[in-house]
């Protein structure tokens, strides 16, 4: 019994109210964005989560997602978030920019949250570090969607890397090979790297790739907490620079 007094007398932790709340809706097999937002979230923000049916085998137009869509955001509604956050780097930018309305607009109608999805937030990022030619890594099978809708934004993509990877196998790629491929496939003619993923440990990678290539790193989750904290900055007040998630949040 003392040593369970002890124990709880030496954790000073306390659970902080938040200021703010951003809810994100994410695919089902997603497993990095909670331990990753919750890791990396300034004192203040709080992350919720819901999850939507949105990939892989459950893969459809963005308007004949919109039950699945509906049920997810409307849920995630009941913890009243300040901001959505429709969740997801493929699916965001699978139809371009049409697509991307039609996916933020089902989210609205469902809750009357003011909603973004990653797609504009990764572009938003880009622009906001003056980034208009990209090397584009990732654990897909192909990067031809992702493609298009960065060029349909103006940003150019020099080389485009996919690991061609299962689904499954996404978080098996740790920060080391990150930025070994990173590395590896840099060029000259291309202002930064994107890592595109919100299901990897990409984010982890980032300060180092920076440091090793002497360019900005944009990454889908890094892009999305960015997004966040800047929408809800009036809330959150000042938080202290995070360099671990490189320039685009390091002031």
């Amino acid at each position: 019994m003392d040593a369970i007094v002890e124990n709880k007398s030496q954790d000073n932790r306390q659970i902080v109210e938040p200021r703010a709340r951003a809810g994100l809706i994410i695919p089902s097999v997603n497993r990095m964005s909670e331990p990753q937002f919750n890791h990396f979230a300034p004192t203040g923000l709080g992350i919720h989560i819901a999850r939507a049916r949105i990939t892989g085998q459950w893969r459809k137009p963005a308007a004949e997602m919109k039950d699945e869509i509906t049920r997810s955001a409307a849920a995630l509604a009941d913890s009243s978030p300040d901001l959505i956050v429709y969740h997801c780097t493929d699916s965001s930018m699978r139809e371009g920019r049409t697509g991307e309305r039609t996916l933020i607009d089902i989210v609205r109608e469902a809750t009357g949250v003011d909603t973004v999805a990653t797609s504009a937030l990764v572009i938003e990022a880009l622009r906001a570090l003056g980034i208009k030619s990209v090397v584009l890594l990732s654990p897909y099978q192909s990067n031809d969607v992702i493609v298009r809708y960065l060029e349909e934004n103006g940003i150019a993509v020099k080389a485009d890397i996919a690991l061609k990877l299962d689904g499954h196998a996404f978080t098996a790629v740790t920060p080391r090979q990150w930025l070994e491929l990173a590395r590896q496939h840099d060029r000259a003619d291309a202002d930064g790297i994107f890592l595109s993923c919100t299901n990897t440990t990409q984010i982890e990678a980032i300060e180092d790739i920076e440091l090793a290539l002497g360019k900005p790193v944009v990454n889908s989750n890094q892009a999305v907490l960015w997004g966040c904290v800047k929408r809800l900055g009036a809330k959150l007040g000042t938080i202290p620079p995070a360099p671990r998630l490189g320039r685009l949040m390091a002031q």
